[in-house]
C-alpha cells in the first residue's frame, strides 16, 4: 500500500521550524506518510531537511504583496505539485495558503487545507483591508479544509464571511502546543541562568516578542514609567528586537526604551526560559493575535500574564485565575494591572500557581498534535 504524500508549506522555513519542529518527522517515521516541506530557500530549509529526515522543496515566496513575484512564485508552486502529485497540502502562513491553496485548485490535489494562525484584516483600513479579506476568502474558496488556529480565529472568519464552509478548531486551538519538559522552572541550567539575570527586591515585568507599536510596546512603556515614578523598586524586560520599519515605535517610546534606568532592552535571545524564570509577571499588551505561543510558554514557566482581550491571548488566560485580560490600547488599564499585581503579592502568587497546570491541561504537545493526526486520519477515511 502506498504511503499518503502531504506536503506542508510555509511561506519561509523559520514558521516550519517554529511550528513544525520534531512533527515532520513524527509524521513520516510514526504515521506513515510520505513528507515533504515546502518553503522559500533558505539555510534553514538544510537544516530542516537533515533534522526532520524529509524531502524540501525551495519555493521563492515574497511575505509581502507583489504581483509579479506572486505570479512567479505561484507558477513554480503549479509545477512542484505536478511533479511531486500529493494527496494532500497543508500550508500555513499568509501567503504560503494563498499561492498552494490556489496552486493546489489548479493541479486537483484531492485534499488542500490552510491553517489560519492570525488574520491582519481585522485591523487595517481602507484598500489594505478589501484586499487582505479578498486573499483570505480566496484562499478559503480554493481550500477544501480550513482550521482557524483559535475560536477567535474562526468567529472572525465567520463574521467577515470570509468563508461559509465548516471551520474546526483542534482541541482547545494552537498549532504548536509546548513542550512541557523544555520549558520547565525545575530545570537546574534554566534556574541557575535565572538567578544571574534575578535582581533580589525588585518586582520584575518582562515583555517577550517585536518592539514594534501592534505589540502594545507604547502602551507598555507608558504605564511601566508611570508605574517606576511611583515605584522605583521596579523594572521592566523588553525581550525581542526592534522593527521600526513594521509599526515603528513612537519617539518617546525610543528614548525612554534607550535611557530609562527600570527599562531594560535586551534584543532577542534564543533561550527565553531564564527571562521568564528571573521575572514576577509577563505583560503581552498586544493589539492582534492568532494564539501567541509565548502566553503559554509563559504560563509553563509558571508566570501569571497580564494580556489584552484579543484573539488567542483571551483562550490562554482565565481572567483572575492564571492572569488578567485587559483592553487592548488602554495604557491606564495596563497600569491599574500591573500596579495591583505588583502590590498584591498573594494574588500574583495565587495565579502563579495556577499558571502551569493550567497549560498543560490545555496545550500538552503531544495532545496538540494528536489532534492534528486525528484530523488527518479522519478526512482520509472520509476520502475513501
Amino acid at each position: 500500500m502506498s504511503k499518503t504524500k502531504l506536503l506542508r508549506i510555509t511561506t519561509v522555513p523559520g514558521s516550519l521550524n517554529t511550528f513544525c519542529r520534531g512533527l515532520l518527522r513524527e509524521l513520516q517515521q510514526k504515521e506513515g506518510y510520505e513528507i515533504v516541506a515546502v518553503s522559500s530557500p533558505d539555510a534553514e530549509l538544510t537544516e530542516i531537511a537533515e533534522r526532520e529526515g524529509v524531502k524540501t522543496v525551495a519555493v521563492p515566496m515574497e511575505r509581502r504583496i507583489s504581483p509579479l513575484k506572486d505570479l512567479k512564485s505561484l507558477w513554480r508552486m503549479i509545477k512542484v505539485f505536478r511533479r511531486e502529485k500529493p494527496q494532500m497540502i497543508h500550508s500555513m502562513t499568509p501567503k504560503a495558503g494563498l499561492l498552494s491553496m490556489i496552486a493546489g485548485w489548479v493541479c486537483r490535489v484531492p485534499v488542500r487545507i490552510h491553517t489560519f494562525t492570525g488574520l491582519v484584516f481585522p485591523t487595517s483600513t481602507g484598500l489594505t483591508k478589501k484586499i487582505l479579506i479578498f486573499t483570505d476568502s480566496l484562499t478559503c474558496a480554493c481550500a477544501t479544509h480550513i482550521i482557524p488556529e483559535g475560536e477567535g480565529v474562526k468567529n472572525d472568519l465567520q463574521n467577515y464571511r470570509i468563508t461559509r464552509k465548516p471551520l474546526k478548531v483542534l482541541g482547545h486551538g494552537n498549532v504548536r502546543g509546548i513542550d512541557l519538559e523544555h520549558y520547565n522552572p525545575e530545570l537546574p541550567k534554566v534556574k541557575e541562568q535565572a538567578d544571574r539575570l534575578r535582581k533580589p527586591g525588585i518586582f520584575t515585568f518582562v515583555f517577550i516578542g517585536r518592539l514594534v507599536g501592534d505589540k502594545g510596546i507604547n502602551e507598555l512603556v507608558e504605564a511601566f514609567t508611570r508605574l517606576h515614578s511611583e515605584y522605583p523598586k521596579t523594572r521592566l524586560l523588553l525581550v525581542g528586537p526592534q522593527e521600526q520599519e513594521l509599526a515603528p515605535l513612537k519617539e518617546e517610546t525610543l528614548k525612554h526604551i534607550a535611557s530609562h534606568p527600570g527599562i531594560e532592552a535586551v534584543g532577542s535571545q534564543k533561550d527565553v526560559r531564564p527571562w521568564l524564570l528571573a521575572s514576577d509577571t509577563f505583560v503581552f499588551p498586544s493589539y492582534r493575535e492568532g494564539f501567541p505561543n509565548v502566553v503559554i510558554e509563559a504560563g509553563a514557566m509558571g508566570k501569571p500574564s497580564i494580556v489584552t482581550d484579543i484573539n488567542g491571548s483571551r483562550e490562554i488566560i482565565i481572567h483572575g485565575k492564571n492572569g488578567v485580560i485587559i483592553p487592548a490600547r488602554d495604557a491606564e488599564a495596563l497600569y491599574s494591572s500591573m500596579k495591583q499585581l505588583m502590590l498584591d503579592k498573594e494574588q500574583n502568587a495565587r495565579m502563579a500557581s495556577c499558571a502551569r497546570e493550567l497549560i498543560a491541561s490545555r496545550f500538552e504537545q503531544a495532545f496538540v498534535r494528536g489532534c492534528l493526526k486525528e484530523f488527518y486520519k479522519d478526512i482520509l477515511r472520509n476520502k475513501k
